[in-house]
């Protein structure tokens, strides 16, 4: 078992010298973890605030890369139905959904999904061959995706929404950090 050292910032170290597999996960761990951090000891109120002209908050964060996760993993790649809350939603509507919701349902919400992924990618991996390259049926079927081209995907979408999240979190309480 590899023993993972974590950052002040409660964040994995990323692998210099791991596997492709494990390089993917841990750079996409890291980025959960910034997440994380960013949304962390903030009040339901300041999960809500926006930083104009944009109506994103951190709230909003959580709760679209909560469909996110889900999105690509567990109906990507683990080829099962849309789960709720999602299933009955408009696609992007979580954005503005997020403002209903407690501070304290957002992060359980979002770190159910992401155990949810992270079971998806340990069964597929755990099926042996080559696990990254296998394709499943993307976008309505009109294409097909690799679980390699879902990780890169993840950690690009979670290192974009982390630089908003830097933004958003500046904003409430003055915190800055990588």
């Amino acid at each position: 078992m590899t023993i993972v050292e974590h950052d002040e910032h409660g964040r994995p170290e990323l692998p210099f010298t791991a596997d492709e597999s494990e390089t993917l996960l841990g750079f996409l761990d890291y980025q959960r973890a910034t997440l994380a951090w960013k949304a962390q000891g903030l009040t339901d109120e300041e999960l809500r605030a926006t930083l104009p002209p944009t109506d994103m908050s951190l709230g909003g964060l959580l709760k679209h890369l909560a469909r996110v996760e889900d999105h690509w993993f567990t109906a990507t790649v683990g080829e099962q139905d849309a789960v709720e809350p999602w299933a009955s939603m408009r696609w992007a509507a979580e954005w503005q959904d997020a403002g209903a919701d407690t501070g304290e349902s957002l992060r359980r919400l979002w770190a159910q999904r992401v155990d949810a992924s992270r079971a998806v990618v340990a069964d597929r991996l755990a099926a042996g061959g080559d696990a990254l390259a296998r394709t499943y049926p993307a976008w309505g079927g009109r294409g097909r995706v690799s679980l390699r081209w879902v990780l890169v995907h993840m950690i690009e979408e979670y290192a974009r929404h982390n630089g908003h999240a830097d933004l958003l979190r500046q904003s409430i309480d003055g915190s800055t950090g990588e």
